[in-house]
């Protein structure tokens, strides 16, 4: 990615439950917990959990003014912010909501394109369980599935076969 820092950060593990003894107060409410953005930069060809991009702090968007028209950021560089919720079965945790958002910038003017509306609701639909890659290129979803994998293997096997096929359909 643009910063490479010393130390590898993983996904958000499950946690206890935070309602836990808050006797009914609370009870259903979604939790960030468990999401990790991962962002994928794609002429690189890398992908990592990037925490700083829950409040869109990442180094990749750091310094840049992000606008809502793709047409106003020239020569762009791609990128995907993936929503990644883990949950946990019987089994063990599994990738359980995978959501991805487009992401452009062009470090050089400081300008960026992201539907902040697409973001939000994505990270909604991971953390509410959602498989929604379908839509990335070839090449990203290649990027994404080999990073999951590679991540933790037994969680990649755990999880949904939609997930797998979307990823790995050619």
């Amino acid at each position: 990615m643009e910063e490479k820092k010393g130390k590898n950060i993983g996904f958000n593990i499950i946690k206890n439950d935070p309602m836990d003894g808050h006797k009914g107060f609370g009870k259903g409410v979604l939790t960030l917990d468990n999401v990790s953005p991962v962002i994928i930069d794609v002429d690189a060809g890398e992908a990592a959990v990037e925490v700083g991009a829950m409040h869109a702090r990442s180094a990749v968007e750091k310094g840049i003014k992000f606008l809502p028209n793709r047409d106003e950021v020239p020569d762009a560089k791609p990128y995907w912010v993936v929503w990644v919720t883990i949950d946990r079965k019987e089994e063990g945790p599994y990738y359980a909501g995978v959501t991805a958002c487009e992401m452009t910038v062009n470090r050089e003017i400081r300008r960026g394109y992201k539907s902040l509306p697409e973001h939000v609701n994505r990270l909604d639909k991971s953390i509410k369980r959602h498989i929604i890659v379908d839509h990335m290129d070839e090449k990203s979803k290649q990027i994404l599935a080999d990073f999951l994998k590679n991540h933790d293997p037994g969680m990649w096997e755990r999880s949904e076969d939609k997930l797998k096929s979307d990823l790995l359909a050619n």
